[in-house]
């Protein structure tokens, strides 16, 4: 029962979390992938986000290679 607790819903919390974050994401947030590159989201589909890395540079990743969300969209 401890061992619930201390490891399994923590854990359980964590990836609600992280499943509602991808699914909130939407295009013009910025965001940073697992692999440490920053972009803006230029588009999205049921399992990928296109990326903008830099001018004229777009690049595909799957949604679970997202780590996090730095930022929204301006003004918002």
């Amino acid at each position: 029962l401890i061992f619930y607790f201390m490891i399994i819903r923590p854990q359980q919390k964590r990836a609600k979390e992280r499943e509602k974050m991808l699914s909130n994401m939407q295009k013009g947030d910025k965001v940073i992938t697992s692999g440490g590159l920053h972009g803006t989201i230029a588009g999205l589909d049921e399992k990928t986000v296109l990326l903008q890395v830099g001018d004229n540079i777009k690049m595909k990743f799957e949604k679970s290679a997202i780590a996090s969300i730095s930022a929204s969209k301006e003004g918002t």
